[in-house]
């Protein structure tokens, strides 16, 4: 009897709150949403591009400096890097940067390409892997399904870009003909999204090919500054102003346009 009104008295303290039934759990982290933003500081170089890890951070490659922020531009982590760093992606807790200390477009092919690896984190250089094969400058670089993507310079009046398949290792597993004509010093960024690859060339092109890496469309666009995927319906674009001597990076939302590209999201 003593203990059934043992029972009835926790109920009711319960049914008060005075006494918690279950340990509530505690609140799930909500990763930081990527908006319109500006990278914090000005730089000596232009934007060669940008990635995302999908946890709230960004990662910006202003040739000789190498940045991370937080989805509002806030610097995290900034180191100095060697001339040419470009287009970078993010994979696995790690940044890939495709790099080159040669002569980029030259058709006698004198470029010095490599993809530099840094660790997400602290970006601490640790590894480095050369890719002769990008003969003409590596400037891009995009993952997609555990295999990387490089692209690069071109010379002048060479109706098509090339695109260079490697696997985890770097070791190259074939080199690409994208049928897309001369695009100005070939092609500067790269990233894969809404089962598509997408290319930003200057003169503000935008190249789009299928998952096979065959020639889908061209668009008068502007992403030869940075390109990446944020979702499957949602791009964050790279741009830069000058002022002076003195560059401020920028990233903006887009939404992918079966008929226009992608349309930036005010």
């Amino acid at each position: 009897m003593k203990s059934e009104n043992l029972y009835f008295i926790l109920g009711l303290l319960i049914s008060a709150g005075m006494i918690s039934a279950v340990q509530a759990e505690p609140p799930s982290v909500e990763k930081s949403e990527y908006t319109n933003t500006q990278c914090e500081g000005t730089y000596p170089h232009h934007l060669q591009g940008l990635c995302v890890d999908g946890q709230g951070n960004i990662f910006w490659s202003f040739t000789t400096e190498l940045v991370k922020t937080n989805a509002s531009g806030k610097v995290l982590v900034k180191i100095p890097v060697g001339n040419h760093h470009g287009d970078l992606c993010y994979h696995s807790g790690k940044v890939f940067v495709a790099v080159n200390f040669g002569d980029f477009n030259n058709p006698e092919g004198k470029a010095d390409s490599w993809v530099y690896v840094y660790d997400a984190e602290k970006l601490l250089l640790i590894a480095k892997h050369q890719t002769p094969e990008v003969t003409f400058g590596a400037g891009g670089i995009a993952c997609h399904a555990d295999r990387f993507l490089v692209v690069g310079g071109l010379p002048k009046d060479v109706n098509e870009n090339y695109l260079y398949e490697y696997d985890a290792s770097f070791k190259l597993i074939k080199k690409h003909i994208l049928k897309s004509g001369y695009t100005l010093m070939g092609i500067q960024t790269a990233c894969f999204a809404d089962n598509k690859w997408w290319f930003g060339c200057y003169g503000s092109k935008l190249l789009t090919a299928d998952v096979n890496f065959n020639f889908s469309a061209k668009y008068d666009l502007d992403c030869a500054l940075g390109i990446d995927r944020v979702n499957d319906k949602l791009l964050l674009i790279g741009r830069n102003t000058k002022s002076g001597k003195q560059y401020k990076g920028q990233a903006l939302l887009a939404v992918p346009d079966a008929d226009k590209g992608f349309i930036i999201r005010k």
